[in-house]
């Protein structure tokens, strides 16, 4: 089943969902937001590498020539399958599952959003000398604080459709970006 595309593909789908549902069950806590960040940044590309690289050389090993378009294949369409069920999965969990979960994500990324922000202006603010730049520095400061108003976010969903959507597209870059990578490092030298 791993020598087939379709096969790894669904693997990384399941492992995938085995770290998401190990993080909503164990995880989910005040750093829920945060944790699911880290995974998203380090431990899934890891996992998603990994499937590539093992799709690639199941068919290298074998010592079977293959071309840069053989390669990108091998590499790109484990991750696409297990990309797309995964995030799919993920949206109607959230959406339609458990929206409580879905809740608590949106308010702690609001409540990121709020902290870098106050982060941001604390550390501008020390950095100045002059009262008037410091008056529009404050005024800025209050302006966006504003944003964060219940009136003003009120029905700013993060986990909607539309922002899957673009979750999986920058996701893409990185399947394609990895499955370069892979074609121009394992190709073989087929003459014509």
């Amino acid at each position: 089943m791993t020598k087939n595309v379709y096969g790894t593909g669904l693997i990384l789908y399941f492992a995938t969902m085995l770290i998401f549902f190990a993080m909503y069950f164990l995880g989910m806590n005040t750093d829920y937001f945060n944790n699911s960040l880290l995974i998203n940044a380090f431990l899934l590309p890891a996992v998603y590498l990994a499937g590539a690289y093992y799709s690639v050389y199941t068919v290298k090993k074998t010592g079977v020539p293959m071309a840069f378009t053989d390669v990108f294949g091998r590499a790109f369409k484990p991750m696409f399958v297990g990309g797309i069920l995964s995030v799919m999965t993920m949206f109607l969990f959230l959406n339609f599952a458990d929206t409580a979960a879905k809740d608590l994500l949106n308010y702690q990324y609001i409540e990121r959003q709020k902290t870098e922000l106050t982060n941001e202006y604390t550390k501008a603010k020390a950095g100045m000398k002059k009262d008037e730049e410091k008056k529009e520095l404050d005024r800025n400061y209050e302006n966006r604080l504003r944003s964060f108003s219940p009136e003003m976010i009120k029905g700013k969903d993060m986990f909607s459709f539309r922002q899957f959507t673009y979750y999986f597209g920058a996701i893409m870059v990185f399947y394609v970006i990895l499955s370069v990578f892979f074609a121009s490092f394992f190709r073989s030298n087929i003459p014509e």
